[in-house]
């Protein structure tokens, strides 16, 4: 569902898919291609969210924001199942795992990794190409070949389901 907000309605590409039960409210923008899964809540009311070509947002993420802090999320970026995403930076081909928070003013490097459950702390600055766990996030390692073939893969496969979702074919 599209939401006005402040005479700001959400802008989406023809190309791109919002699942049934997503809100995306007032300055948000989706590139082509991209994908937001049911239940998700992209809530641009104080500041502007862009959702980058080819970045899928799975089911139930909360996308939020501070004043001066807006959501910018790069292209080719998965953010899994349940995060939340607050007021941050999220580069290029970043995986952001299921369940993880990343709060207002951090901002996460291309090609990153948050594992599953971290919590990445206001104002932190995760480097291009790490790999980083816990609560609070910390980096543990570089990225390898393997997880950069299966963060393109997941990318692909979200662009794949997305263009059969919007298209009708979830039945085939």
């Amino acid at each position: 569902m599209l939401i006005p907000f402040q005479e700001k309605l959400p802008q989406v590409s023809a190309s791109a898919y919002v699942a049934e039960g997503a809100k995306l409210i007032g300055a948000v923008t989706v590139d082509e291609e991209a994908s937001i899964w049911f239940n998700c809540v992209l809530r641009a009311d104080i500041d502007e969210i862009r959702v980058g070509r080819r970045t899928n947002i799975q089911d139930g993420t909360v996308v939020h924001l501070d004043l001066g802090q807006p959501c910018l999320i790069g292209e080719d970026v998965t953010i899994g199942h349940g995060a939340i995403i607050h007021g941050c930076i999220i580069e290029n081909q970043a995986l952001i795992s299921m369940g993880a928070i990343i709060l207002s003013g951090a901002k996460i490097g291309a090609r990153s990794v948050i594992g599953a459950g971290a919590v990445v702390l206001e104002g932190q600055e995760i480097p291009p190409d790490s790999v980083v766990l816990g609560v609070p996030a910390k980096v543990r390692r570089q990225v390898s070949e393997a997880d950069l073939a299966r963060a393109k893969h997941g990318v692909e496969e979200y662009v794949r389901l997305g263009q059969m979702m919007r298209c009708g074919q979830s039945n085939s």
